[in-house]
């Protein structure tokens, strides 16, 4: 009902995405969740009931489990609060006023699509197995929007070019964004073997475990750690 009254609202969603989690209806959670995450990224509740849903779905419906959600529905502009200029208090708030830059709050906009749209532009890079391009995409995108997945996107294209000192930074700074994404975890634990950092490594799969402790990619790299 509240989300009758204001549609995309924080607060509602959240509640209702750990009401449906309650009620074991994980996918309909995760929608929620990541509606949220729409409407303002900083909001770590909303990670953490993603990571939550993600792990719940793959362990009830295996790795196909994306392909049976409910749509996620895009959330307009207007209604990414993060993102808007607080110039709502001026008469004819559509407008910028005289003292902002001309067109910020469109700027900020066209900005966050243009972030979206070269990652996947990034991503269709690397289904082609151009590395070198997508890191292109994928630095040009992360001037715009600092997002975690850009972040182990680009990762992944270091590790294939060999560049794993990049592929390490790119993993820790996703883990800023997102502390126990699992990824990041496993990307940056590849690139540390790979620079001899076996100790860290290692430490990253036991993080990763905790979360995902039937990770298969996960033990079998443990292995090869502690074979090293």
């Amino acid at each position: 009902s509240a989300l009758e009254l204001v549609p995309f609202g924080i607060k509602p969603l959240l509640r209702r995405a750990a009401a449906y989690e309650a009620l074991e209806r994980y996918s309909l959670a995760y929608v929620d969740y990541k509606t949220a995450l729409q409407v303002d990224c900083s909001v770590q509740a909303a990670h953490d009931g993603v990571n939550r849903m993600t792990k719940a779905l793959l362990e009830k419906d295996g790795v196909t489990w994306r392909q049976k959600l409910p749509p996620i529905p895009t959330v307009p502009v207007s209604a990414q609060t993060r993102w808007s200029i607080p110039s709502a208090q001026a008469p004819g708030a559509n407008t910028p006023p005289a003292t902002s830059p001309q067109g910020e709050p469109d700027q900020t906009a066209a900005g966050m699509e243009r972030a979206r749209m070269l990652k996947e532009e990034g991503n269709e890079l690397v289904k082609k197995g151009n590395h070198k391009r997508a890191v292109e995409k994928y630095s040009e995108s992360l001037k715009l929007n600092k997002e975690c997945a850009t972040y182990t996107n680009r990762a992944l294209c270091y590790l294939a070019l060999k560049q794993y000192k990049e592929a390490a930074q790119d993993c820790t700074e996703a883990l800023k964004l997102d502390p126990k994404n699992v990824k990041a975890l496993y990307r940056r634990a590849q690139a540390l073997k790979e620079l001899k950092d076996y100790k860290s490594s290692i430490a990253d799969i036991k993080s990763l475990l905790k979360t995902e402790p039937k990770n298969t990619a996960a033990l079998r790299l443990l292995q090869e750690l502690n074979r090293a």
